[in-house]
């Protein structure tokens, strides 16, 4: 116990929020893995409130006696947590293991938002106390809903895994019970941060990008969208009274901005979303691959729509990740094969879902199109002739089937998936949808209201007169 309060008081003597935040994680130091097991091993259930006081109140300069007693209770309930964890890691746990996790944890973060109480009188610069613990509630509550998913029994040692926390994706548990209880404790940290009066030194509005991105973190992996758009709202509202943004630190910021770019992302907002992203991936550390991954994740779509570009091989090459989601999809689209894209859509349809990206893919089969119906005007002569048949590109749509199903790829991708063919019934059933000419009318007739083709469709003759002066198709050079 000696060394966690020895980090205490320096945090204390310090004003150190960071340092202080340590001293309340669930993860030991690199340095001293048994760190945890000894603070728990040191005391028991009968002494601990006394053992703890006794440290907390060795030093008695620095802590009035309100605060010092909302500590001891902090540090009382987080040795009690403590012991459920280590319970749960060694096997000798209950069914319920992981619900006793989170509620004894729940408990931490609960003194702590009692803590800021006028009669407690927590500072502001302990606010990444509130953090770390939110963090680790969040997790605790996710392994509570999926141990209490699961119909079986658990025989083995649970290891807590705690890394990876960065995770917004859709939860395919359907029930979320614990997590949303954590949502509704995380936003009352958001609430005391935000309807803070106290003077912006010493106001705890420094934590309030912080603890939003937590609760969006949270929300999205409830699928609640809606209730993050809610934060946004809140935060607009009292704008005046907050910092300005960039005098936050940059990792507060960067997750802001991305989190509130996939908001209007999901909002088919794309101007919008393109420039929260784009501020986002400019402002991350350079070797932070991952974050960037995540923004390409979102800025590759929001380009399809914005400026009708396609991510660039070399771009895509050096993030695996991304090459294996995005590459054969996109050369789809570059070369205007219908069925390549049907194919690839289909293939990666629940890595699409799960990242929330596949209908804004899906609507960029537009631009699959529009490539294929230039390759056809080219071959009918380009710039020299700008009216061609709508039969004429009704076929190259329908060759554009058969091509794309059996012709072997010259140069394929590492990335291609093993046995990703088209069956001969999947191409027929693409062709017959698009057999009628009149149904390639009402397509190009689409493209026009676009933008992605300038001209018009004269129906007595059944032609495409295309835009002699400029370009036919925008964006392509032609």
């Amino acid at each position: 116990m000696e060394t966690v309060f020895q980090t205490f008081h320096q945090a204390q003597s310090r004003y150190a929020g960071p340092l202080l935040a340590t001293t309340l994680s669930p993860i030991p130091p690199d340095d001293d893995p048994t760190l945890l097991r000894r603070f728990h091993a040191e005391s028991n259930v009968f002494s601990i409130h006394d053992d703890i006081q006794k440290y907390i109140k060795a030093r008695p300069s620095y802590l009035p006696h309100p605060e010092a007693s909302a500590w001891i209770e902090i540090y009382v309930a987080y040795w009690k947590a403590l012991g459920e964890i280590l319970r749960a890691e060694t096997g000798h746990h209950r069914d319920d293991w992981a619900i006793k996790v989170y509620e004894a944890w729940k408990e931490i973060l609960t003194l702590l938002i009692r803590g800021y109480s006028p009669t407690s009188g927590f500072e502001a610069w302990t606010m990444p106390c509130l953090y770390t613990v939110g963090k680790y509630l969040r997790v605790f509550a996710i392994k509570a809903d999926e141990e209490q998913s699961k119909t079986s029994g658990q025989d083995e040692p649970v290891k807590m895994e705690l890394d990876g926390l960065g995770d917004d994706v859709m939860d395919s548990v359907e029930k979320n019970k614990w997590l949303e209880d954590a949502a509704r404790v995380i936003n009352e940290v958001f609430r005391l941060c935000i309807s803070d009066r106290a003077p912006l030194e010493d106001s705890r509005k420094w934590g309030i990008y912080n603890t939003t991105n937590l609760l969006f973190k949270t929300y999205f992996k409830l699928n609640s969208i809606g209730l993050s758009k809610n934060i946004l709202r809140a935060l607009q509202a009292t704008k005046a009274d907050l910092p300005p943004i960039e005098r936050f630190p940059k990792s507060h910021i960067v997750t802001f901005k991305y989190y509130v770019g996939v908001i209007h992302f999901l909002d088919e907002e794309y101007v919008r979303a393109e420039q929260s992203l784009t501020e986002a991936f400019h402002m991350c550390h350079k070797n932070a691959h991952r974050n960037k991954e995540l923004l390409l994740t979102y800025l590759i779509p929001t380009h399809l729509h914005t400026s009708h570009t396609l991510a660039t091989p070399t771009l895509l090459s050096t993030r695996l990740d991304l090459h294996y989601i995005f590459y054969n999809l996109l050369r789809a689209i570059r070369r205007g094969c219908l069925a390549d894209f049907s194919n690839r859509m289909m293939a990666h349809e629940s890595s699409y879902v799960k990242r929330r990206i596949f209908l804004s893919l899906e609507r960029a089969r537009d631009l699959c199109v529009r490539n294929l119906l230039r390759k056809v005007w080219l071959l009918e002569g380009g710039k020299e002739n700008t009216r061609v048949k709508i039969g004429t590109f009704a076929a190259g749509m329908r060759c554009s089937m058969f091509y794309s199903a059996w012709t072997p790829n010259p140069s394929p991708s590492p990335s291609d998936d093993e046995g990703e063919t088209v069956s001969e019934e999947y191409v027929r059933a693409e062709i017959d949808a698009m057999m009628e000419d009149d149904e390639v009318e009402c397509l190009i007739a689409g493209l026009i209201y676009k933008g992605l083709i300038k001209g018009y469709i004269s129906r007595d003759h059944g032609i495409v007169v295309l835009n002699r002066k400029g370009e036919a198709f925008p964006g392509t050079g032609v």
